[in-house]
Order: structure tokens, then C-alpha cells, then sequence
């Protein structure tokens, strides 16, 4: 990522070194701090479909595996904004610095204005970027076709996720259905399925191992979801990075709430039911909900949820003959979804 990154940045710094100060310098410190999760998938997705370790072909398959990384970045600056986010990794979120950047310099216009358009170009930048790195490093590969469509692919499905999160959120939708479905698009084929797919698909892998590799991905990937659903309400900030109860401010239609609101409606629980039927319509005691979902069972329903289904997507692998190495971080990933 930083060979790649680093000429990008100073290309900007010719053409406007403030530019590359606010931009794209931003774009680099950010993705070389993430968790690599993505691209490790990736790369193991590679080896599980017979990829080599070692040589041209395996750093093609590790430079397009980062390519994910940067894809990360363009999708986190342009959440925060969606979901008026003001922390991101214990920091301020990247709209946030510019809105008080604004202020502090009392330039024209509206601060947060100012601040969400200057994120929202930075994510622009991020996502150019990391279909170049894509391109680029796959141009050698003898399947590079496929894995264009896999790329391709996965795009769209988490743009398509996140329009259903955002409609959710408008309409003010407690469907646990909707909630899942939007789960399968925006977050476990961006994160697990389709990282997984693409580095099997640039292995050449056959069928059966491509479809095992999804088939665990979509599993895990909801799972996955699940838990930073659980994380979101119930989370130690210190460790997520995130203020408590973001989800609940914004509304944001996850199974926990949706189950909270069904089971309050089976119980007949009317306070319970117009306690969680306010949240995302202003602003809501955050611990309140949080012991009223635990309390209707909502909380254990789906830690329950992401047990089995972390349980489904080991079970896709039970008969593939994979590198030991890369079943165990499979296993383990697995294992880390479904601690809730």
C-alpha cells in the first residue's frame, strides 16, 4: 500500500501541496492504520485456491489484496458523513476535522458543510485509487477477467446496502428481514465473501472451493455484522472506537432493534414498545435501550444468532483440502464473529 500510495500522494502534492495535505496524505495515514482485515481474507482466499506463496503472481495477488484497504478508506469517509459520525478509530472522523478546521480559520460559508464535502471528496480520491491499485496489479494475471467481475460485483452490492441502511433509516423500518438482508450486502460480501472470492478467483480455484469460500463468507460476514450491532450498544468505546449508541442516534434498522421491537409487541410490553419505537426520532438515553433490549431478550436472541451462523460457515469448509494454516485463521475469524 505505501509503494502504491506514496507516488499518488506527491503526483497531488505537484499539482497542489495543500490539496495533498487535506486529501491525500489523509488517504494514507488512514488505510495504512487499518486492520488489514480485508486483505488478509484475501490472501488466504488466494492460498485456498491454490495460490502460491511466493513469487510474481503471489505479489500481484497481495498488491490487488490491498486494494481492499483503500476501498475501506473511501467507504469509512463516506459513512461517517452519512451517519454525522464524529469519532472514527478513537479520533475525530475525517469530516469532523475539516468542520473544525473551517472554524478555526473562520473561512466562509458553513462549517459542517464544508467539512462533509471535503470528506466525501477524500473518499472519491480513496475509491480511484483503489481501482487503479486493482487494475494495475491484476494485468498480468491470466485470470484477471474474472476477478475484474468480482470486483465489479462487489461494489455494487455494498452501495446497494448502504441505499437500504439509508432508507431504513428514513422510513423508520424495525424489520428484522430487512435488517439481514441489508447485513448480506453491505457488510459480508464487502467484508468476507467477495475478499475471500476474489483472491480464490485470482488462484483460479474450481467451484467447489469458490463456492465453500462465499458460502462462509456470507455466514461469517452476517455474523460479523451482528457483533458490531452487539459492539455498537453494548461495546467499551476504548475498544470500538466509536461513541456508544451510534446505531440507536441514527436509527439505524439492525436486528437487535427489530427483534427488541418484536418481542416488546409478543410480550406486550408498552413501555418497552415506546421506548424503542422513539429511538433514531430524536435524541434517546442510549443505556436505557440498551437494558430494555437485554432485558426483552433481544440481546441474547441474536448473540445466539451470530453463534450459529459463525458454527454454518465453518461447517462450509469442513471438506476442503486448504493450507492448515488458513483453515485455522478461517476458524478463528469465525470464532471472534460470534464473541459477543
Amino acid at each position: 500500500m505505501r509503494r502504491h500510495l506514496e507516488p499518488r500522494v506527491r503526483e497531488v502534492g505537484l499539482l497542489d501541496p495543500d490539496c495533498a495535505g487535506d486529501l491525500a496524505e489523509r488517504i494514507l495515514s488512514f488505510t495504512l492504520g487499518g486492520k488489514r482485515l480485508r486483505s488478509t481474507l484475501a490472501w488466504w482466499g488466494w492460498l485456498a485456491g491454490g495460490g502460491p506463496p511466493h513469487g510474481p503472481d503471489a505479489r500481484a495477488a497481495l498488491s490487488a489484496a490491498s486494494a481492499l484497504e483503500v476501498l475501506q478508506t473511501f467507504a469509512l469517509f463516506h459513512d461517517d458523513v452519512m451517519d454525522s459520525a464524529t469519532t472514527r478509530r478513537g479520533a475525530p472522523s475525517l469530516h469532523a476535522v475539516h468542520t473544525a478546521d473551517h472554524r478555526s480559520r473562520s473561512y466562509r460559508g458553513e462549517p459542517a458543510r464544508y467539512g462533509e464535502s471535503m470528506a466525501v471528496l477524500t473518499g472519491d480520491l480513496a475509491l480511484a485509487w483503489a481501482d487503479d491499485l486493482l487494475h494495475e496489479s491484476i494485468d498480468a494475471l491470466p485470470t484477471k477477467s474474472e476477478a475484474h467481475r468480482v470486483w465489479r460485483d462487489m461494489r455494487t452490492e455494498v452501495m446497494v446496502g448502504q441505499y437500504l441502511d439509508l432508507r431504513s433509516q428514513a422510513r423508520a423500518e424495525r424489520s428484522v428481514s430487512v435488517a439481514l438482508r441489508t447485513d448480506r450486502l453491505k457488510t459480508a460480501s464487502y467484508t468476507v465473501e467477495r475478499p475471500l472470492h476474489l483472491g480464490a478467483v485470482m488462484a483460479g480455484a474450481p467451484f467447489t472451493t469458490l463456492s465453500a469460500l462465499r458460502d462462509y463468507g456470507a455466514d461469517v460476514g452476517v455474523a460479523f455484522q451482528l457483533r458490531d450491532d452487539l459492539m455498537d450498544v453494548y461495546g467499551d468505546p476504548s475498544r470500538t472506537g466509536k461513541a456508544p449508541g451510534e446505531d440507536l442516534q441514527q436509527g439505524t434498522n439492525t436486528m437487535l432493534l427489530a427483534t427488541g421491537v418484536d418481542l416488546a409487541r409478543e410480550h406486550g410490553d408498552i413501555a418497552a414498545l415506546d421506548l424503542l419505537e422513539r429511538v433514531g426520532a430524536g435524541p434517546v438515553d442510549t443505556v436505557e435501550v440498551a437494558h430494555v433490549l437485554d432485558r426483552l431478550g433481544a440481546r441474547d436472541l441474536v448473540r445466539r444468532r451470530c453463534r450459529a451462523l459463525a458454527d454454518r460457515g465453518v461447517g462450509h469448509l469442513a471438506h476442503l483440502d486448504i493450507d492448515p494454516t488458513v483453515r485455522e485463521g478461517l476458524t478463528g475469524f469465525a470464532d471472534t464473529a460470534a464473541s459477543t
